[in-house]
């Protein structure tokens, strides 16, 4: 618990330095938020988190932006447990999982017409290069995680929002 704290104080910090925020964080599950497949589990399994998940969760939380759930996982009725078990599933506004050959892109329509939020207002860390690739053309900002989300995705995932933020709205100001 307390290295939950710490990680959630230095992903304020983080958060802290930058301006223009994302309305919404989208995460993938599996090798983004936790370090497995869940459909090789089953839900009498306890299911954790990569070590710094929770505590990013929480700042990003406390920072009142909102968190979504982009899965392609064939098995919802073990990732929705999971997320329970590990007390995070209301912190979500929008839980996409659903086995998908779309790569992502069904998901992020889904999400996009229950919360409101235009892609380019969303940041999505996923472990898939072929899903990154696919919702970047939608106009999200997307970070590639090869070891789960962490404090150093955090910070380059805000510090790309930002540049792509303020390039578009400030046009000629910057060369």
């Amino acid at each position: 618990m307390a290295e939950e704290q710490k990680v959630k104080k230095e992903a304020l910090e983080i958060i802290g330095q930058f301006q223009n925020l994302p309305r919404l964080v989208v995460f993938d599950l599996d090798y983004t938020l936790w370090p497995f497949y869940c459909e090789f589990g089953d839900e009498d399994e306890n299911p954790y988190l990569y070590p710094q998940a929770k505590g990013i969760l929480l700042a990003l939380k406390e920072k009142e932006i909102d968190l979504a759930i982009a899965s392609r996982s064939p098995t919802p009725e073990i990732a929705k447990p999971y997320l329970d078990k590990l007390g995070i599933r209301s912190m979500f506004v929008a839980e996409e999982i659903f086995s998908s050959w779309t790569h992502k892109t069904e998901h992020f329509q889904r999400i996009h017409r229950k919360t409101g939020i235009p892609f380019s207002s969303m940041l999505f860390f996923d472990d898939e290069n072929r899903n990154i690739e696919s919702v970047s053309k939608m106009g999200a900002t997307s970070i590639y995680v090869s070891n789960g989300v962490n404090l150093n995705a955090l910070r380059q995932g805000l510090s790309e929002f930002s540049r792509k933020s303020e390039s578009s709205t400030s046009g000629s100001k910057r060369k």
